[in-house]
């Protein structure tokens, strides 16, 4: 789960992270008198949105005065920001934040991620921050400083040091770094977070470190523990199809192709993109419905996917293992005939009771297109795309 920047520099604050100081605000009258109540001047007004980009995209500009704050909220709140992260749709920006702009002399980048092969929290930084750091890592990875954390030492002060070092900082901002670092650690463990990342982390004109932005990003699967948390979701920054699919424990994700895909298990979804793109198409979706596979989920699966204006083609790839295959060709057939699919439906089964589902589906005087393997599932599925466009 994401949250705003506004909400993680609340965490940081709480942790002894140094944040500008700042207030969010959802109407024009209110950024205003939040820059009112900041003093001084002059303020930033950031749109908050779940992506990255948002000062290239407009999503940030700078105000002078009181009155320039209540213009410049007004020009973003009510709208969409679109950023390379977000698609050409954009995101909705309900709320902005209102912050003391900060006389910045350097950038720095800095996150914490989840190595899942190491099975450790991994802590990069570079002196490049404020930019693409994706384009650096590609084109500059010696410009990239990680370490790794022991989890039963947690990070070491010599970590945090030789780091410092690498950033090119001095002085007492080593050991603020450090102490940085800890205070990070303390809230990646506490609240379950999957990533954390300050981009940029600002050294000031006057020598100090200071978060200017804010990600963080939390485990899904321990929210449950988290009410907190869980009452920062913002469903308005998320795909509707991808939220409707979580209602029906489906898991969704949104893609930019024609093919869609209803597969259960991720490990075999990611594999039928991967043939369908090998084969020439585009998948217009991740979708797992998941091991224990109904008609109801499927018919749920073929609404949402069918949601998508841009599908010419459906592929279904099933291996029934905890679920039969007649079970799934039945849901399929009561899901086509309910939903009143308009496109090809390409439909592979595998495991128990194969051989029934698909005999099922022979005779359901559908036009449902069989496929015996995989492989051939992603040919017809390609061709029957090709077809419809």
């Amino acid at each position: 789960m994401n949250i705003h920047e506004y909400q993680a520099k609340t965490w940081f604050d709480e942790y002894g992270i140094p944040i500008p100081a700042g207030r969010v605000a959802r109407t024009r009258d209110a950024a205003r008198a939040a820059a009112a109540a900041l003093g001084g001047g002059p303020w930033l007004v950031k749109a908050q949105v779940h992506a990255g980009g948002r000062g290239k995209a407009g999503g940030v500009i700078v105000a002078e005065t009181p009155a320039e704050v209540r213009d410049a909220a007004g020009k973003l709140l009510g709208t969409h920001l679109a950023t390379p992260q977000t698609g050409p749709g954009g995101l909705p920006i309900d709320a902005v934040l209102v912050e003391a702009a900060t006389d910045v002399a350097r950038e720095l980048y800095l996150s914490w991620v989840i190595d899942r092969g190491r099975g450790r929290i991994s802590v990069m930084a570079s002196a490049a921050g404020g930019m693409d750091i994706e384009q650096v890592a590609a084109e500059q990875p010696e410009q990239i400083l990680r370490f790794h954390i022991h989890p039963a030492a947690g990070p070491m002060p010599y970590q945090g040091r030789e780091m410092a070092f690498g950033l090119g900082l001095a002085g007492k901002q080593v050991g603020v770094f450090v102490a940085l670092l800890n205070g990070l650690y303390r809230l990646f463990l506490d609240k379950d977070a999957s990533q954390i990342e300050i981009n940029p982390l600002a050294i000031t004109a006057e020598g100090a470190l200071m978060a200017l932005d804010a990600k963080i990003n939390f485990d899904d699967n321990a929210l449950h523990a988290h009410p907190d948390i869980q009452a920062m979701h913002d469903p308005t920054q998320e795909d509707a199809k991808e939220r409707r699919a979580r209602e029906h424990g489906l898991s969704y994700v949104t893609l930019d192709g024609n093919i869609g895909c209803m597969v259960n298990g991720a490990g075999l979804a990611m594999a039928t993109l991967d043939l369908i793109k090998q084969c020439g198409g585009e998948p217009a979706n991740f979708l797992d419905v998941g091991g224990g596979t109904s008609a109801e989920r499927v018919t749920e699966a073929f609404k949402i996917i069918l949601s998508d204006s841009q599908v010419r083609a459906i592929l279904v790839n099933i291996f029934g293992g905890i679920v039969r295959c007649d079970l799934i060709a039945e849901g399929i057939i009561a899901a086509v005939r309910e939903v009143h699919v308009g496109v090809p439906v390409v439909v592979r089964l595998e495991g128990t009771e194969a051989e029934a589902g698909r005999k099922l589906l022979e005779q359901s005087g559908l036009a449902i297109i069989p496929a015996s393997d995989l492989l051939e599932a992603a040919h017809k599925a390609v061709a029957a795309a090709e077809e419809e466009a």
